[in-house]
């Protein structure tokens, strides 16, 4: 994958009981809002690079893209049990394969991602460049409007110009009034229709001795996915390129928010990856045919995103084309001896980490993704619908509770979607597939819900396989190359022979993601590949599905990472709030670092560390830390870490 999304997670030893009864009542009871209000921030902790191409952009299990309409939707009703309570249900490392470590040290604690603005990712582009937000100036341009444009239009004419371009009415056309009645201001009014509102024309008319611009349709609904041609001068890139500076949001909501202010659909954006959202991020974003001047505009109006170092260019960004992203990172309140981080950080630069799929790959609920993903390579249709509807213990929003009751109680799809006040969560559309399909028709109901998350099942599978044979490899034969092993030359796997075992390390080691078209190795781990799949009434040797979408070729993995530019540092402070390190807008601003303490009340290990795609940040810390990651631990370690 390669969205990261992350809550604070602190990652402690066991408080006292005395620490856990004291507990205070209030913060439990908004630990408890918290889990139920909003799925995407508490009940997601991993951190990756960059989510795989194949689950960028659409929603994940149980969280809507309606931001706003989310918010809205509280839960009343509920057990005022403590969030810890709730995720007793949930997986933890081990459920998923995740048991080995590569380093010796004695692990310590820390909290990760107290405060979103202890973890900043910082985009690295396929020429290696790191992207940075350091320039908010705006390319010249003699075809570009005038900064009146942008404030020439009333609000009220801007609603109804956006309710006209939309289709929101039956209206056909919309009339301004021009008041003060020049040539100039008449041009700007239709300047500022056109370049605000793509898709409407404008023209001039006199009405009982007054003039109006005249807002219409240009050519159909079309008009609004495809910018105007015409408006765009030859000499120009196509493609105005911007880094995004955006915090605490994640990349599709950012671009929803970008494209809503813009008046233009989404998919004329392009990234290379997605990004976490718990955290302060730095990526690249074209945009087709839409003027610096516009973004920057933006940057007066928007919280928490900052837009700039603009180019024009004729070329669309593309997912994957990146060779990953730059982590600074702090975990505060440490407790690790000098010597302890000194080894640990060591140990990471010089061996690496186990390139486990971290716990976001597998959901945080009772019901892991795996487990559908499994269910549908084995064409178990029904239990892929029960899996996904039915009751399962631990947080969950209200209105899904309702809905999985409703569901259990009268097997009705049109009664339980009633119970959903948010339509576009993967349950809801399940459900409106029974309800045009039929339950007889579990494929085709099921395939309303997007390729993409339909995907992300079978693709948790195989990274469930993975993590678990890979902790087998390792138990087995330890850090080192052995005959039978997998390496790649080129795009193509081959095994280790035993003459040239010498000439490999465990870094150039791979390991499959089971498909049919994979070689697996010739050791004791191949056998136990077809093993696990044997349990699971599944065939390694037979991985097409009859449904074409669902046939897994299989990939190869390496099982040990090394980051590079891995430097560190610990800092003391005194309070909890202050940050640790400068941010690309701290720089534009001026903002100095706060004076630190050389002797605080508290310790801070800040770290950096570049990864390549789609591997996991957080599996990096697991390493250094020694600690489980899952929030079914960390909850039950610590009931009042989400602060």
């Amino acid at each position: 994958m390669e969205t990261v999304e992350m809550n604070s997670v602190s990652l402690k030893r066991p408080r006292s009981e005395d620490d856990v009864a004291n507990a205070d009542e209030i913060k439990r009871q908004k630990i408890l809002e918290k889990s139920q209000a909003g799925n995407d921030s508490g009940q997601s902790i991993e951190t990756v690079t960059e989510q795989p191409e194949d689950t960028k952009n659409e929603i994940i299990p149980n969280e809507e893209s309606e931001e706003q309409e989310e918010e809205e939707l509280e839960d009343s009703d509920g057990d005022p049990e403590s969030f810890a309570d709730m995720m007793k249900h949930g997986l933890t490392e081990s459920d998923v394969g995740i048991t080995k470590f590569v380093s010796s040290h004695k692990g310590f604690s820390g909290i990760l991602k107290e405060r979103y603005s202890d973890f900043v990712v910082h985009e690295i582009g396929k020429d290696g460049r790191v992207s940075h937000l350091d320039d908010f100036s705006v390319p010249v341009d003699d075809e570009d409007p005038s900064e009146e444009t942008f404030t020439v239009l009333s609000d009220e004419d801007k609603q109804r110009l956006e309710e006209l371009q939309l289709f929101k009415n039956k209206e056909t056309s919309v009339a301004i009034e021009v008041i003060e009645d020049t040539k100039e201001k008449r041009t700007v009014i239709h300047q500022a229709v056109k370049s605000l509102f793509p898709g409407l024309e404008t023209k001039t008319e006199d009405r009982d001795g007054k003039k109006y611009i005249i807002a219409y349709h240009a050519a159909g609904k079309k008009a609004l996915a495809n910018p105007r041609k015409h408006s765009w001068p030859k000499s120009r890139g196509s493609y105005c390129h911007f880094v995004l500076y955006k915090e605490n949001k994640d990349t599709m909501d950012a671009i929803n928010v970008l494209s809503k202010f813009l008046r233009v659909k989404p998919n004329i954006f392009s990234y290379m990856g997605t990004k976490d959202k718990r955290a302060i991020t730095v990526q690249e974003i074209a945009v087709l045919r839409i003027t610096a001047q516009r973004l920057a505009h933006l940057n007066k109006c928007l919280m928490n995103f900052k837009l700039g170092n603009f180019s024009y260019k004729n070329h669309p960004l593309k997912l994957g084309e990146l060779q990953g992203n730059h982590f600074t990172v702090v975990l505060r309140n440490i407790t690790g001896t000098d010597d302890q981080i000194e080894q640990a950080m060591y140990s990471l630069r010089e061996i690496g980490f186990i390139n486990y799929y971290g716990m976001q790959r597998f959901g945080t609920t009772a019901v892991p993704t795996y487990q559908i993903g499994r269910a549908i390579l084995q064409n178990n249709w029904n239990e892929v619908m029960d899996l996904i509807l039915k009751p399962r213990p631990g947080a969950e929003k209200g209105y899904l509770v309702k809905c999985r009751e409703e569901w259990a109680k009268t097997k009705d799809p049109a009664a339980a979607l009633k119970k959903l006040p948010v339509k576009r969560c993967v349950e809801g559309q399940l459900l409106r597939g029974l309800l045009k399909f039929g339950m007889k028709n579990i494929i085709s109901a099921f395939g309303i819900i997007p390729r993409n998350n339909r995907l992300m099942y079978i693709h948790s599978y195989q990274s469930y396989v993975w993590n678990n044979m890979v902790s087998k490899r390792i138990e087995e034969y330890g850090l080192r190359a052995v005959p039978g092993d997998l390496i790649l030359k080129g795009a193509t796997a081959v095994h280790i022979e035993e003459g040239d075992v010498d000439n490999y390390t465990i870094h150039d080691v791979v390991m499959p993601l089971p498909g049919f078209d994979v070689i697996y190795p010739k050791h004791k781990i191949g056998e136990a590949y077809k093993e696990m799949l044997v349990a699971d009434n599944l065939d390694i040797n037979n991985m097409r599905h009859k449904i074409r979408d669902y046939s897994l070729s299989g990939a190869y993995r390496k099982i040990i990472i090394r980051p590079q530019n891995v430097n560190w540092e610990v800092v003391a402070y005194d309070d909890p709030k202050i940050p640790l390190f400068t941010t690309d807008l701290d720089k534009l601003e001026g903002k100095p670092l706060p004076a630190l303490p050389t002797d605080g009340k508290f310790r801070a290990l800040k770290m950096e560390f570049s990864l390549p795609p789609s591997t996991y940040a957080t599996m990096a810390i697991r390493e250094v830390l020694k600690m489980d990651t899952s929030i079914k631990n960390q909850t039950q370690l610590n009931t009042t870490w989400l602060r």
